[in-house]
């Protein structure tokens, strides 16, 4: 059965990839000026804040009733800051579709939205490093997989 912690698990590795590669289709779209570059780099934020957006309800419910400890401040530092990471990545596709579509070519809101990328991806990552940190730190969601020794050949011959 998958449970939120493994649902987490399996669905946080999309937005980062995709967050992090639109991040830099946006640097090549600022040195090459072609006009995929910055569209991918479009498409591949909306996409990552919508996986974001998945993440960040996944690790709530995985995180949930764990709060005393060393795990639980853990857990707890790691929430915030997946919170900062969302919101930043919503502003940051919010701009980015404000800019697509009223067609805004101003250059001081093009180096603000790639400084609000960049923070973005800062944010991203801070947070997928804390979030290391539980599992191979703290262990958390982790579960041993030691064999069963209740039922064995052993056993049965004596």
């Amino acid at each position: 059965m998958i449970t939120s912690t493994h649902l987490h698990a399996m669905v946080i590795h999309f937005p980062i990839a995709l967050l992090l590669i639109g991040f830099l289709s946006e640097i090549i779209a600022v040195f090459i000026k072609k006009p995929f570059f910055h569209q991918a780099a479009f498409y591949l934020l909306l996409i990552g804040t919508l996986g974001t957006i998945a993440s960040y309800l996944s690790g709530n419910a995985a995180g949930d009733g764990i709060e005393e400890g060393t795990l639980g401040k853990a857990i707890e530092l790691h929430e915030q800051a997946a919170t900062i990471a969302l919101w930043l990545t919503i502003a940051t596709a919010l701009i980015y579709i404000g800019v697509y579509f009223l067609n805004y070519s101003k250059n001081w809101i093009k180096i603000l939205s790639i400084i609000l990328f960049a923070a973005t991806i800062g944010a991203i990552a801070r947070t997928g490093y804390l979030g290391g940190q539980l599992v191979y730190k703290h262990g958390a969601g982790v579960e041993l997989g030691l064999p069963d020794f209740s039922n064995t050949d052993i056993e049965n011959e004596n």
